[in-house]
């Protein structure tokens, strides 16, 4: 027999944040994934920054289409509000949930058949309007729900496990989120956690649409001789473009940094974002420098990681619309129902 549950009752020795909850309380149910899943490296990645950002799991709703990736939030936050919607339509879901309601943290785990195949269009447009989320997509480049084939982002002239090669042009997120206005674009890998907790917890930090593409290798389908998403290719094509540390404003910054350049971005609620550039030509907040260097070095078989692009005084979809300050969910019936005048002059100025 399986139990899916953890215990509740936690050691009284484990250490709290600054808001009483310990990293069990971002917890959720059992995973059931292979063992060894990316996934579950990721989602241990989430835990972590929420709990060191002080995030109230009440205050998190996390949203997800159909795969593999899409169970993981019910392995994290388990206290928090969740809804899994239908394939590749998690981001207007979480749209409307953002226009209905602006004081929650929305949070999106898509993967790469979710959103690089039937949910392209949803992903293209949450990135141009600027939607308020962090968007993580965990790219292991198969189907993994359905025995390993190839998804859109599997790279041509890979491998699959039965040995048949993909001749298709591979489908570059990060690229694409670069090119439609996200403010907010990295790009981690599930087997480098000390490089994927700082730039989630950014990612939390950033307001507008802040996109990650994880390479998180399939152990079941896709982690072969021949997989460009293999832990073994990753590690070995891997090129970091900075390795970051993300500072909260509350405290001190007493971190000793290594010899070097060091880039400062505050974010909109008073955070630091401090970057150590391990490229003195790489600029992170140049999209067009940014988007050439991702092409550029994928042409030569590199898998670019760490804080692409980012944007620190971008406008999420709120400001573009000018919504109300208070959550259409606290708005009364008569503000949400001026009457008929109110409707005719409307009209009146549209005409």
């Amino acid at each position: 027999m399986t139990y899916l549950a953890k215990p509740r009752l936690h050691h009284p020795t484990l250490a709290r944040n600054s808001v009483g909850f310990t990293r069990r309380d971002y917890e959720g149910k059992v995973s059931t994934l292979c063992a060894g899943c990316g996934h579950d490296s990721i989602s241990a990645a989430i835990i972590q920054a929420c709990w060191e950002m002080d995030v109230e799991p009440h205050r998190v709703a996390k949203l997800s289409g159909i795969g593999c990736s899409s169970k993981t939030p019910d392995y994290f936050l388990g206290s928090s509000h969740g809804f899994n919607t239908v394939h590749g339509r998690m981001p207007s879901v979480l749209t409307g949930a953002a226009l209905a309601n602006r004081d929650l943290l929305y949070m999106g785990v898509s993967g790469d058949g979710d959103s690089a195949s039937i949910g392209l269009g949803q992903f293209a447009h949450a990135m141009r309007r600027g939607v308020n989320m962090v968007y993580i997509v965990e790219n292991n480049g198969v189907y993994g729900l359905t025995k390993g084939q190839f998804s859109a982002t599997a790279d041509q002239g890979s491998k699959s496990k039965r040995g048949v090669v993909n001749s298709d042009s591979p489908i570059d997120l990060v690229g694409m989120a670069l090119q439609l206005g996200a403010s907010f674009v990295a790009r981690g890998f599930s087997g480098d956690k000390e490089q994927l907790v700082p730039l989630i917890k950014a990612a939390i930090g950033h307001k507008g649409a802040a996109f990650i593409d994880v390479i998180s290798p399939c152990v079941a389908f896709n982690n072969h001789s021949g997989s460009t998403k293999s832990y073994d290719y990753v590690r070995e094509h891997n090129e970091a473009v900075n390795r970051i540390d993300f500072i909260s404003s509350r405290d001190e910054i007493t971190v000793g940094y290594e010899p070097g350049s060091v880039i400062e971005v505050e974010q909109h609620d008073g955070t630091v974002l401090r970057l150590r550039k391990l490229h003195q030509d790489y600029d992170p907040t140049n999209r067009g420098a940014a988007l050439d260097h991702v092409m550029t070095r994928g042409a030569s078989g590199e898998t670019v990681t760490g804080l692409l692009y980012v944007d620190h005084g971008a406008a999420d979809l709120h400001e573009h619309l000018n919504t109300s300050r208070t959550p259409l969910n606290g708005l009364s019936a008569v503000e949400l129902c001026p009457g008929r005048a109110a409707l005719e002059a409307l009209n009146q100025s549209l005409r």
